[in-house]
């Protein structure tokens, strides 16, 4: 099956950046399918109430509490 090619030219940094996002086994095509799929760009609303109020206060809970032995371990630290 033969696809249709098209020449694309794009700056420096923007073929930097693509380059950055491709996989190793990916193509320049199939990077730019992958980054610019519709599939992707979900708004927030989209997330909205995925979690009940329990689960998210948990979450919530657990970063607190990790956050709290970070600090604890950042001012055991030698400077």
């Amino acid at each position: 099956m033969f696809m249709a090619t098209k020449t694309l030219t794009i700056m420096e940094d923007a073929y930097g950046m693509l380059k950055a996002a491709k996989a190793e086994d990916e193509s320049f095509s199939e990077a730019l399918r992958r980054v610019l799929s519709p599939r992707r760009a979900k708004s927030l609303k989209a997330y909205f109430g995925i979690l009940s109020e329990e689960e998210g206060q948990g979450i919530l809970d657990v970063l607190k509490e990790n956050r709290k032995k970070e600090i604890e371990l950042l001012k055991k630290r030698p400077a």
